[in-house]
């Protein structure tokens, strides 16, 4: 069972955009909301955006979220009914040259930022929620552990819906040829996985 956070909820008024709770607003272009179906059986969170997402303002749009639709189609999973949304809302970077390299999210902006998370979970009520990588898995479920380390295990988020913690798709673009092969199998798998979940649990 994911374990509880004492967190504030939303001042009347407050959302992403506006939010200042960490101080990530201050380097982004804007926050970047989730996007997808409503009521979607199946959510999908990422870390946070990238430089395309913060540019352009639409979750999983760059080289990471290209990948990702066609893992989805590979699991057959039509992207249009699934939810995606990143456990951060805003894009954390460090310059380098001309470009703005991403830099993970630490845990104070996790902490911070999880009030959104919870509200895309109980606005939209997902049977299923997939963690793409470390950081939603942290957000997720407050533990540290790795994905390797509780892949394929049940888990149950603090919503009722199933946890299933897998890789980010920017973990098989930074891998070598054997490593990115081995990662989009496991992926492909626990989409397959999360559709399936979701498709038992429809009333």
């Amino acid at each position: 069972m994911a374990r509880r956070s004492n967190i504030m909820p939303p001042a009347v008024g407050e959302s992403p955009e506006s939010c200042r709770r960490c101080e990530l607003w201050e380097g982004a272009t804007q926050a970047v909301e989730g996007e997808g179906a409503p009521r979607a059986a199946i959510m999908l969170v990422g870390e946070q955006p990238g430089n395309d997402e913060d540019r352009e303002g639409h979750p999983f749009i760059g080289p990471a979220g290209r990948l990702l639709d066609q893992l989805l189609e590979q699991a057959g999973i039509s992207r249009s009914r699934v939810f995606v949304t990143n456990a951060v809302k805003h894009f954390r970077w460090e310059p380098r040259g001309k470009r703005r390299l991403h830099k993970r999210s630490a845990l104070r902006h996790i902490e911070a930022c999880k009030v959104w998370l919870l509200q895309d979970i109980a606005a939209h009520r997902p049977r299923v929620i997939v963690a793409l990588g470390a950081t939603a898995l942290r957000a997720l479920s407050g533990s540290a552990a790795s994905i390797a380390a509780l892949r394929g295990r049940s888990i149950t988020h603090q919503s009722g819906a199933h946890l299933i913690a897998s890789y980010h798709p920017s973990a098989i673009l930074r891998a070598d040829e054997s490593g990115a092969e081995a990662l989009t199998r496991d992926l492909i798998e626990d989409l397959r996985l999360a559709g399936r979940m979701a498709a038992a649990n429809e009333s």
